[in-house]
């Protein structure tokens, strides 16, 4: 490519197609040293080249790549590579999809195992490229034996290839295929690896990989002797905010488990949860509040997650007042839990927040989660001793139908205890009331019946395969 082409900031476009016409005559003419400097030239200045000329040499390179017609070692072969290495990182990963697209995964595979480590550095560069940007591009390269290729390579590798080739691990791992793959390989244990090293985006891809994983349950054990749930946690505490959803949601799955309840939990994750919940993104929310439903199963963490919720609830932000409600609301269905909640004192708290909040989400979620807690007899006691139920009466008239509907289902339990009944006649006329009384009454009519044909399924069948018995 002529040097004067290049200067300026705006180039002629008949510059480019001369150069790129004088580039193509160059390669077929076989002379090795113009060969080099065009290449050389192309490398230097593919940053400043249109897109449309970096695309139409794409082509001319892979071709030099042909090890059937060229010597592995050969200068101009490697010139080719470096340069497709430089061209793979320019327009925002289109020219990584077009050179993936080219026949150049294949070549590249088979000259791995063939050059010097030097070499191998700059394909894998290139490799990296090419499936970091493009999902078809990762399609082609495990349908061609490329996954062995790089996991054989890592259990050999030097050390100078190792982030490499886990980059690359990392983004063939967001194919189903892939990780079955991993894990009929034994190769879960690099999996892990490739979400402790190396840049932040490959890390959070293997930590999408490892929750995807994660799910299939034979799989999650060989997660977790991997060291997965240090890896996530890690992530969760120190990356940004897209990786810190990716490894929350991969650290709930693996949590799932009742085996890994405690392990997760030892690993300081309830406060960095809790830190997420009170992001300003439904999602955040979402999965903190469904971590915190699994691990709140032992008593140890369900005491750390009241106390951090009652916390939250004792500060100004009103959409983490809401969350740390609703996560309240999800808990007081454990009954293990209702003791902690009793002496945390956030009965009082749920009680001041509906008195003096205008937030209508943080009253909505206020009075589910007292909906709830009133469902208990211990709980009604000290609902009633805090004139709750008086509030809760003059909550029926509140303008959102979520509040009043959860004051009328808490009123009814109210009224079903004979010590209690007699303090709700304020509210027994009013429609709310009475709309909620008569829904309960069918929902648990409802419930009776589905239980009672569950228990004749089970009859029936044990009639007809008397070998059940």
């Amino acid at each position: 490519m002529d040097e004067s082409s290049s200067k300026g900031t705006l180039i002629e476009c008949s510059d480019w197609v001369l150069a790129l016409d004088n580039f193509e005559h160059v390669i077929a003419t076989g002379n090795e040293p113009l060969q080099l400097k065009a290449i050389s030239k192309l490398s230097h200045l593919c940053n400043r080249a249109p897109e449309s000329i970096l695309i139409s040499t794409v082509p001319i390179l892979v071709e030099l790549l042909d090890t059937s017609s060229t010597n592995p070692t050969n200068a101009v072969l490697k010139a080719a590579v470096y340069c497709l290495k430089c061209i793979s990182s320019q327009g925002e990963g289109r020219l990584a999809v077009t050179i993936g697209q080219s026949g150049a995964i294949q070549r590249i595979l088979c000259l791995l195992p063939q050059v010097e480590v030097g070499l191998q550095k700059v394909l894998l560069k290139c490799l990296r490229n090419i499936v970091a940007f493009d999902g078809p591009n990762r399609v082609n390269v495990v349908r061609i034996g490329g996954l062995k290729v790089i996991i054989d390579m890592l259990n050999s590798c030097p050390d100078s290839l190792r982030l490499l080739l886990l980059d690359i691990l990392s983004a063939l791992s967001l194919l189903r295929e892939v990780r079955r793959s991993i894990y009929n390989l034994r190769a879960v244990h690099l999996l892990v690896e490739s979400g402790k090293v190396g840049k932040l985006c490959s890390r959070t891809r293997a930590a999408q990989a490892i929750g995807l994983l994660g799910l299939v349950k034979k799989a999650r054990r060989d997660l977790v002797n991997s060291g997965a749930i240090q890896v996530l946690a890690d992530l969760l505490r120190t990356g940004d905010m897209s990786t810190k959803i990716v490894a929350g949601n991969a650290l709930g799955v693996i949590s799932s488990h009742v085996d890994y309840i405690r392990p997760v939990a030892e690993h300081g994750v309830i406060p960095l949860y809790t830190e997420l919940l009170q992001v300003h993104d439904p999602l955040c929310k979402e999965i903190a509040e469904d971590v915190f439903c699994i691990l709140a199963v032992t008593d140890t963490n369900a005491n750390t997650i009241v106390e951090h919720m009652v916390m939250i609830m004792r500060g100004n932000d009103n959409e983490s007042i809401a969350a740390a409600a609703d996560v309240l609301w999800d808990l007081s269905s454990y009954k293990h839990v209702l003791p902690v909640i009793h002496s945390s004192g956030a009965i009082s708290l749920l009680f001041e927040l509906l008195r003096t909040s205008e937030d209508t989400n943080v009253k909505e979620n206020v009075c589910g989660a007292i909906a709830q807690l009133s469902d208990n007899e211990a709980e009604r006691v000290v609902i009633a001793s805090l004139d709750g139920i008086s509030l809760l009466i003059s909550m029926l008239e509140d303008e959102s139908d979520d509040v009043r509907d959860f004051a009328a289902q808490a009123l009814v339990y109210f009224h079903e205890d004979p010590l209690l009944c007699n303090r709700v006649s304020g509210a027994l006329d009013h429609p709310s009331f009475l709309s909620m009384q008569e829904r309960l009454v069918h929902e648990r009519g409802m419930e009776l019946r589905l239980a009672a044909s569950v228990r004749q399924m089970t009859v029936d069948e044990l009639t007809w395969n008397p070998g059940l018995v």
